[in-house]
């Protein structure tokens, strides 16, 4: 049999410990968002590691406009958008509201592609960009991309300024120099040519 000392002090720890036990439960419950509505758990939201869980990406059409085009250019963007691929990095390609023959949308937010579209207009002193033998003009927040070399122009959109610069327009080169014939030399703003 224990000692009264020993019984005594077990006592006061049953007591001391039962309520801070309940506290605590009733603590955790509360930060877990069980009393309604408040902050939202940010554990709850977290992938693997701590790094946020992946969002659902929109795979809906993307809505674009779709000017009517040039028989010769329409030709040419119809030979552009089949010679594009199904998915641009990691993002999958995404059906179009309009104008499938010229236009192309890639992932959530989208990276638009269109085809036919009015040529860059820039200062002569604006840099141009020879990536994989196309030659691009870049808006100044780097979001638009857009042919200068091209019988028709091509525009790249991206939903915000990648690093490093052009990184998708480089990746569409390659079909666009496929479908896309190229202007003569003397159409070709400086800094485009070899």
């Amino acid at each position: 049999m224990a000692d009264p000392v020993t019984r005594r002090a077990a006592g006061w720890a049953a007591l001391v410990a039962a309520p801070l036990a309940v506290l605590a439960g009733l603590a955790s419950f509360a930060l877990l968002d069980g009393f309604g509505p408040g902050e939202p758990d940010p554990a709850a939201s977290a992938g693997v590691g701590g790094t946020p869980a992946p969002s659902p990406r929109a795979t809906g059409p993307v809505a674009m406009p779709a000017p009517a085009l040039p028989e010769r250019a329409e030709t040419v963007c119809r030979a552009l958008l089949s010679r594009l691929p199904d998915t641009l990095r990691d993002a999958a390609r995404r059906p179009v509201g309009a104008g499938p023959e010229q236009n192309a949308a890639y992932g959530d937010p989208p990276v638009t592609v269109a085809c036919g579209v009015a040529p860059a207009r820039f200062p002569p002193t604006d840099r141009v960009y020879r990536l994989d033998a196309v030659c691009w003009h870049a808006t100044a927040d780097g979001t638009v991309w857009t042919t200068v070399d091209r019988e028709a122009a091509v525009r790249v959109t991206v939903p915000r300024a990648d690093d490093p610069p052009g990184r998708w327009a480089k990746e569409l080169s390659t079909p666009v120099t496929e479908a896309v014939p190229a202007l003569p030399p003397a159409q070709v703003p400086f800094g485009c040519t070899n």
